[in-house]
């Protein structure tokens, strides 16, 4: 529980210093991923968020040793309240009352799935079937690439309402979902004291691969998409995107079993339907601005 609060404060603390070193940086686009990574890496304020992204992963690693996947996701994505907190307060970030409304539902959502865990009772898989695995997150890193992809020809229309980052959520949350499996899968090696095996076990697996893809794809996705859309909506869109990802397919997948009992079952199940029917319904594009009001032109009585 410690180590996923730990991880909770060093994700939020990490997409937020990004955000704030990207807005001052010159536009970046995947297209010119070498000088994106030019850019950033001469922000030290950037570096200083990558690392306490990294960090964040190292207190993943210890939570998928010791809790169901399921249970894990529900409490990373408590994370989102410190998140929204920090984007109002460091980058002066608004919502609008939906987008508040439905972040609330998100969590509510969530807070369905965690209090479907009962302690004792709940499997912590390590090991899944590799054809299995690659099976699950080969077509969803091809639809998280395509998704994006669409996204950024139908922003590039001149009259086009500007995005709120859903659909940038969307897609990077489906490559970090990924990569979130990955990362359950890594922590399984983590578990033996023999250091030669496990390395030649994990290079033997799909597992560093999937985190080498996406961590060059997702870091260049990722960081264009801050740069133009909200942090307090796009991250908790990929957080939500990422945790059900890994909680639904990821519980088949590493074969820890849904609930037995009805009513626990129903709230894992009505959690993650709640979830997915608020990202489906969220405002796709911000208000266009308005222009300034024209001074009238005064005329002699």
């Amino acid at each position: 529980m410690a180590a996923a609060l730990l991880a909770n404060v060093l994700y939020s603390t990490g997409f937020v210093l990004e955000k704030r070193a990207l807005a001052a940086l010159p536009e970046v686009t995947v297209r010119q991923p070498v000088r994106l990574l030019r850019l950033v890496l001469g922000s030290p304020l950037w570096i200083g968020g990558s690392l306490a992204l990294a960090s964040g992963f190292g207190a993943q690693l210890a939570v998928y040793r010791t809790l169901p996947i399921a249970a894990a996701q529900g409490i990373f994505v408590s994370g989102l309240v410190l998140l929204v907190l920090l984007s109002a307060r460091v980058l002066g970030e608004e919502t609008s009352g939906r987008e508040r409304y439905a972040l609330g539902a998100i969590l509510v959502a969530l807070l369905m799935v965690v209090l479907s865990l009962k302690e004792g009772s709940d499997h912590v898989s390590r090991n899944a079937p590799y054809p299995l695995i690659l099976l699950v997150c080969v077509p969803s890193l091809a639809a998280g690439v395509w998704l994006y992809r669409s996204t950024e020809r139908s922003t590039g229309h001149r009259h086009r309402l500007p995005t709120t980052g859903v659909e940038y959520g969307v897609a990077v949350g489906l490559l970090y979902g990924v990569s979130s499996l990955a990362i359950k899968g890594v922590s399984s090696y983590l578990t033996t004291s023999d250091l030669g095996g496990a390395v030649v076990g994990l290079l033997r697996s799909p597992y560093p691969y999937l985190l080498l893809f996406t961590g060059a794809f997702g870091l260049v996705m990722s960081q264009a998409a801050l740069q133009r859309c909200r942090a307090s909506l796009i991250v908790p869109v990929c957080t939500t995107v990422t945790s059900l990802f890994t909680a639904v397919l990821g519980t088949l997948a590493f074969g820890e079993a849904l609930p037995h009992d009805p009513l626990r079952l129903g709230l894992r199940i009505g959690g993650t339907l709640l979830a997915v029917t608020v990202l489906l319904t969220m405002p796709k594009h911000d208000d266009a601005p308005q222009p300034p009001a024209e001074a009238k032109e005064l005329t002699p009585p």
